[in-house]
């Protein structure tokens, strides 16, 4: 039985969930990662299906979300552009409308949010937001599980953004204003965050600076993404100019905690946004951040399909 309007959650942003929630969510994962670790079978989720519709491409998106409900026991149908009308032949809200009443859950990764948004607003089912131009949550879900998992809370720390106030950097000012930490945003003039885009209510969790190594002191944690996004591939050349100086090195990550850690959503371009020695250096959690990717999937579609777990 699917579940009724009002018991229905969608995870469009970040901020539509709680930070008591996200507290069960972590707790929900570190439990069932330890069951995939330990080869112990968990499938809450027989008999239900999972639609990815994919307008962007992905490869961790894909393999995390497939793999993570199969290994839940459920099933997957995945669409893309070739194969869906979303937006095109059919209005989303009619896809949406057929969609969902085939399927238990959605996930959706594309351009423009408020596509994403259109089809929320008609769906039976929850929608998960694998990816849109502004937002990126089960990406930031990730890295703050990665983080809890190697140094414990992330409540009152400081987290560094190094390079495009994009869709990542939209939804980490959502987490730090939802979680409690700080978040300090270096960007090339012109390529700042747009802190109405994330929409948070407290504005003293953002700092801004002018020179990246200056956010990266006193971090807990060090990130960044490549410096021109999917669908920006235009802009590939003034970015690479723009960007020359917001390439996280040594010494920005020197300038961290001592013990500070670094993250990348990948795909990484060593040599651009981020030095070798760094992202395979002794602070990089990358692989730890990017198999987490699938944890937290697995514990948030338990979540949306089922509720609380005991």
């Amino acid at each position: 039985m699917k579940p009724g309007m009002s018991l229905m959650k969608h995870y469009l942003q970040f901020k539509d969930l709680r930070a008591e929630e996200y507290a069960y969510l972590f707790e929900r994962t570190a439990i069932i990662k330890k069951r995939f670790k330990n080869y112990e079978k968990y499938q809450p989720l027989a008999d239900r299906t999972l639609a990815m519709i994919f307008e962007k491409a992905s490869t961790r998106t894909r393999v995390s979300f497939e793999a993570g409900m199969y290994q839940m026991g459920g099933s997957v149908v995945h669409l893309t552009t070739g194969d869906s009308q979303l937006g095109r032949a059919e209005p989303i809200e009619d896809s949406a409308r057929v969609i969902s009443r085939m399927v238990d859950l959605v996930m959706i990764r594309t351009y423009e949010h408020s596509k994403l948004e259109r089809f929320a607003a008609h769906s039976r089912v929850p929608v998960i937001n694998g990816l849109t131009n502004e937002y990126h949550p089960c990406q930031i879900l990730a890295d703050i599980f990665t983080f809890i998992e190697q140094r414990g809370g992330i409540q009152g720390k400081v987290v560094a953004w190094v390079g495009d106030g994009n869709n990542m950097a939209n939804t980490w000012l959502q987490a730090a204003d939802t979680l409690g930490f700080t978040l300090h945003v270096s960007t090339p003039s012109g390529y700042e965050i747009d802190a109405q885009v994330a929409g948070v209510s407290n504005p003293d969790c953002l700092k801004t600076f002018k020179r990246p190594v200056d956010a990266c002191r006193g971090a807990h944690l060090v990130t960044t993404d490549v410096w021109t996004s999917m669908g920006y591939e235009a802009e590939n050349e003034a970015r690479m100019k723009a960007f020359a100086d917001w390439c996280v090195d040594r010494p920005m990550m020197a300038a961290a905690q001592p013990d500070a850690l670094f993250m990348h959503c990948l795909p990484a371009h060593r040599g651009e946004e981020v030095e070798a020695e760094v992202i395979d250096g002794p602070q990089s959690v990358v692989w730890d951040e990017a198999e987490n990717r699938m944890h937290v999937q697995k514990a948030l579609m338990e979540y949306l399909l089922l509720g609380r777990i005991g």
